[in-house]
């Protein structure tokens, strides 16, 4: 075996080494329940849009990102709290939810996902005639 190993996720190939586990952050997440479906904000900085993977399926969600901490030219960090970029964070979907019509928006390293209840099960407003 080689120290290195290509390990393959989709079309992305990921460079991983055998001797160094590969550590992942669970970002933060702050969640909101309306009556029209759910939302999610999740702490994500450094990572942009084209280094963000979110998956949904009927009953599972999971959201996974690589971050990039640049290093001013010609520095080298001596002590780093943080050490991994690499965020990732899955939720069990209730069925009430309609996980294909999931709306994501990143902004300021702050993603927001938007998951609307199924139409039939929000409360509606009955007029009385």
């Amino acid at each position: 075996m080689t120290d290195k190993q290509v390990a393959t996720k989709g079309a992305a190939e990921v460079e991983r080494s055998e001797r160094e586990p590969e550590f992942v952050l669970r970002p933060p997440v702050d969640i909101f329940e309306d009556a029209e479906g759910i939302t999610l904000q999740l702490d994500m900085p450094g990572v942009a849009k084209d280094r963000l993977d979110i998956q949904a399926d009927r009953n599972s969600l999971v959201i996974e990102g690589r971050g990039a901490i640049d290093m001013p030219q010609g520095m080298e960090a001596l002590y780093a709290e943080v050490r991994s970029t690499g965020f990732r964070r899955s939720f069990a979907l209730s069925s009430e939810l309609e996980p294909e019509k999931i709306d994501a928006n990143l902004k300021d390293g702050v993603l927001t996902l938007r998951i609307p209840r199924r139409a039939e099960l929000r409360p509606r407003k009955i007029e009385v005639r």
